[in-house]
C-alpha cells in the first residue's frame, strides 16, 4: 500500500476520537463514535454516476455495513483534508477503523469486496489489474462523468429508509 492510500496513525486516532456531529449528551457522543466504526464511502454528491453507484451499493448492502456521505457534506469536512474534499473526481473509501483511505479504483474494489458474493468476485477480478491501469480507466470515466451522467444542482437526498446509512 502506498502513502497516498492510507492515513497516518496520528490522523487516524484523531478521526476515531472525534464526533461527526456535536453531541448534546455523553450517550449521543458514544452513539456517534460507534456509528463511525463502519466503513464510509465518500462520493461526489452532485454526480449522476456517483449517485447511481451509491444506489447500486445500498441495494446490495443488505446488512447495512457501509455508511455514505457526499464529499460536499459536513462529515467530509471533519474527516478528510481540504485537498481530498476538493478532489471530487475521486471516490474515497474509509475503513471501519479509520486508519486507511482508498481512492479511485482501490475504493471501488473495497466497495465490491464489502458487498459480498457475487460482487466480491468482480472486486477480485479488478484487483488483478495493476493499479496504474485501473486508475487510468477510473480517471477516464471520472473525466467524462458529468457529460455522460449529468451534474445535479444539489446533493442526493436519501429516502426515509436510507437516512440511517447517510452521514451529513
Amino acid at each position: 500500500m502506498n502513502e497516498s492510500t492510507s492515513v497516518d496513525q496520528a490522523a487516524a486516532s484523531e478521526l476515531t476520537s472525534s464526533s461527526v456531529c456535536p453531541a448534546e449528551s455523553a450517550g449521543e457522543h458514544n452513539e456517534e463514535k460507534s456509528t463511525l466504526r463502519k466503513p464510509i464511502l465518500f462520493f461526489d454528491g452532485v454526480c449522476g454516476l456517483c449517485n447511481s453507484s451509491v444506489d447500486f451499493a445500498i441495494a446490495r448492502d443488505k446488512n447495512s455495513r457501509l455508511l455514505y456521505t457526499p464529499l460536499q457534506g459536513e462529515t467530509a469536512k471533519q474527516l478528510l483534508s481540504e485537498d481530498q474534499i476538493h478532489n471530487i473526481a475521486t471516490v474515497i473509501f474509509r475503513t471501519e477503523d479509520g486508519k486507511h483511505l482508498y481512492r479511485r479504483s482501490a475504493a471501488i474494489v473495497r466497495l465490491l469486496w464489502l458487498l459480498g458474493f457475487p460482487w466480491n468476485i468482480c472486486g477480485w477480478t479488478l484487483w488483478i489489474i495493476p493499479l496504474p491501469i485501473r486508475d487510468l480507466g477510473y480517471r477516464i470515466i471520472a473525466g467524462l462523468r458529468y457529460r455522460l451522467f449529468e451534474k445535479h444542482a444539489t446533493c442526493r437526498m436519501p429516502t426515509l429508509e436510507e437516512r440511517a446509512r447517510f452521514l451529513p
